[in-house]
């Protein structure tokens, strides 16, 4: 792994959320930075996301939980940076998130849920249905009970996307409105990304471009990055309901101002990225079990997005091991925007001083070659 790297040009491939996090924390460093960002895609994982930052909800794979509750308590002063320096509001809110058990079985295994997070040093808490209708009346009325993260959260991940780039632009980014089609090569070592105008010489080269990432040419191995549709549905806030993120299987109720985020589905249906009344009717199902003032709130939108999901669920960060300056920020799955912040500066670290404080050992692009050991 490289020394530091402090006159370098890095070129970062992808304006997604992800893309940007790295752009600007690689500024914040002192180097060089284009981003290579087409523009706003429909079809992008930010479009996918209701912006939770559910550090203790989602992420099921152990390895992760310390990055997630780490990414997530990053944002406070995330947020409040982005603010000062861009004047822009990322929405961000410590809600916490209520997810729902609605038989018995399900209301053991998140019993022992808290139990195991407060032993790891977490705030969870166990809300029996007395107490979880007293706290949201009108709620999940059959609820057995809820596990509460009162430190989990939300924001805009379209006010997110916008403050990093606003923030990368800040810093001396470059920003290209081309997609990095090609990575170039010589000797074992990265020189630059050829677009569809021009090659742009750089010394170390990020891919971060989502789903799109395996499409970059040239690089030294597949990318087992899947895309995944995620249908979200938008309500009005039901009134008289006290702001909560109400959760259950993959489906959730998030609040964002005045309305209501309902969500989300998990399709293999390639670069597909439409909505269907399957999906919306699905999402609006689910919802009304969590919220049943919801199915009087008519739809005000429904919209789509494409996560970028490897076979373990976990994403690709750090280092190629056999090209020098390759460096991989993809592959988040539903925690993007969780992990865009600490994805950043993770990158950021490595750039600029070839090492980072936490650990990405279970991350690395290497446990995807044959032969590789099992590293789950």
């Amino acid at each position: 792994m490289p020394t530091g790297v402090s006159s370098a040009h890095v070129a970062v491939v992808g304006g997604g959320v992800i893309g940007a996090a790295c752009a600007r924390a690689a500024a914040l460093r002192g180097l060089r930075v284009t981003l290579l960002a087409p523009g706003p895609d429909p079809a992008a994982a930010s479009g996918a996301s209701a912006g939770m930052l559910a550090a203790q909800i989602e992420p099921t794979d152990e390895h992760l939980l310390p990055l997630a509750v780490r990414g997530r308590d990053l944002y406070e002063d995330l947020a409040a940076s982005l603010k000062d320096t861009t004047g822009l509001d990322v929405g961000f809110l410590h809600t916490g998130i209520a997810t729902v058990a609605f038989d018995e079985a399900r209301a053991a295994a998140l019993f022992e849920l808290v139990a195991e997070q407060r032993q790891a040093g977490l705030r969870c808490d166990w809300l029996e249905a007395a107490e979880f209708h007293e706290r949201w009346p009108g709620a999940a009325p059959a609820a057995r009970g809820a596990l509460f993260a009162p430190e989990d959260g939300s924001l805009d991940p379209a006010a997110l996307a916008a403050a990093l780039l606003a923030d990368a632009r800040r810093l001396g980014v470059l920003v290209l409105p081309e997609t990095g089609r090609r990575l170039a090569v010589a000797n074992g070592r990265v020189t630059g990304i050829v677009t569809d105008r021009a090659a742009v010489p750089a010394e170390h080269v990020v891919i971060a471009a989502g789903a799109w990432s395996p499409q970059v040419e040239g690089l030294p191995r597949p990318l087992p990055i899947e895309p995944v549709r995620g249908q979200l549905v938008a309500t009005v806030w039901p009134a008289g309901l006290a702001p909560v993120i109400l959760y259950h299987g993959h489906g959730y109720v998030l609040p964002r101002g005045r309305e209501a985020i309902l969500g989300s589905t998990m399709e293999r249906v390639g670069f597909d990225a439409t909505t269907t009344a399957s999906g919306i009717a699905h999402i609006r199902g689910t919802a009304e079990q969590l919220c049943p003032a919801i199915a009087s709130a008519p739809t005000a939108r429904a919209w789509a997005g494409l996560r970028p999901v490897t076979p373990d669920g976990r994403p690709i960060l750090g280092a190629d091991p056999e090209v020098a300056g390759l460096w991989y920020a993809t592959g988040h799955g539903r925690n993007g925007i969780l992990l865009a912040g600490i994805t950043g500066e993770i990158l950021g670290d490595l750039l600029a001083a070839g090492q980072t404080d936490i650990d990405i050992s279970q991350l690395s692009v290497g446990r995807f070659t044959a032969g590789a050991a099992d590293s789950r």
